[in-house]
């Protein structure tokens, strides 16, 4: 019998304190069981399965960032929006990498669609329209901030600057300030038959 005060929160928080601990791929209902110290049987009643346990953190980690992106964009538009949405990013991973990575999960597309995943697109592209870019040119660049953001922090805590200098927070703030120039000077739409050369 499960010890009393398990629920599905509960122990989806517990799986994500355990994924910042010992890393996402390691986050079973098995180790889940050792951590409270309870069978294996007795937390199927609050989660189906691995993937099921493995789903419910990604999205606590989508809310989490999102509420977090939120309340660093409250006021604040152009760099100033893209700068602070961008170190939310990067402090969430740096605080929580187990998370983070739980964040990168793929949901199926109904999972997805309900998840918090769609309010960080909203938010991009409320940033975005500081810079004037719509239509396609706007998701052309979500898709750059998303790469820009994620491959950054993605190597930095895999150790890809750790035996370099300068300092990455040095590059990071460069990287920004790229970004911010580009998306400035947006390049127009090239023609047809210029396209593939």
């Amino acid at each position: 019998m499960a010890r009393v005060g398990l629920t599905s929160e509960r122990l989806i928080r517990a799986g994500a304190e355990l994924a910042d601990e010992v890393g996402f791929d390691q986050v079973t209902v098995s180790a889940l069981a050792r951590r409270f110290g309870v069978t294996v049987a007795s937390l199927y009643s609050h989660v189906r399965n691995s993937q099921d346990l493995r789903t419910g953190i990604a999205l606590l980690a989508l809310g989490e960032l999102a509420e977090r992106a939120a309340d660093a964009l409250a006021g604040r538009a152009g760099k100033e929006a893209l700068t602070a949405f961008a170190n939310v990013y990067r402090d969430y991973a740096r605080e929580h990498p187990g998370r983070w990575a739980a964040a990168q999960l793929r949901l199926d597309p109904a999972t997805a669609a309900a998840s918090a995943g769609g309010r960080h697109a909203q938010m991009m592209r409320a940033i975005l329209r500081g810079y004037d870019l719509t239509g396609p040119d706007e998701t052309h660049a979500v898709r750059l901030l998303g790469s820009v953001f994620h491959g950054f922090v993605s190597l930095e805590l895999g150790g890809g600057f750790d035996h370099s200098a300068p300092d990455p927070q040095e590059s990071w703030v460069r990287v920004l300030d790229g970004v911010d120039a580009l998306l400035r000077n947006w390049p127009g739409t090239r023609p047809a038959d210029a396209e593939g050369r």
